[in-house]
C-alpha cells in the first residue's frame, strides 16, 4: 500500500522509496530507509502528512506520500 493511504496513528514499514533519485538521497539521509518503521501523526486534507520517523517528525506532501510503498507493522 502507498503510504498516502495509510491511517493516522497507525505504525507503518518502509517498503519500496518510489521517488526521484535525489528525493530518495535526502529522505534516506533523514533516515528513511528499507524496513524503518513510520507512524503517521497527522493527515491534512491537502494531502500533506505529519510522521514520526527514528523520534523525529516531518511534513511530507502527497507528491511524496503517494510514491512510497509501506507496510502496516506487526503487532508484538
Amino acid at each position: 500500500m502507498k503510504l498516502s493511504q495509510g491511517n493516522k496513528e497507525q505504525t507503518y514499514t518502509i517498503k519500496e522509496l518510489g521517488v526521484p533519485k535525489q528525493t530518495q538521497d535526502r529522505l534516506q539521509s533523514l533516515g528513511m530507509t528499507q524496513d524503518t518503521s513510520i507512524e503517521i501523526v497527522q493527515k491534512k486534507h491537502n494531502g500533506t502528512m505529519v510522521i514520526n520517523l527514528r523520534g523525529t517528525r516531518f511534513a511530507l506532501g502527497d507528491q511524496i506520500t503517494k510514491n512510497i510503498e509501506v507496510a502496516p507493522c506487526q503487532k508484538k
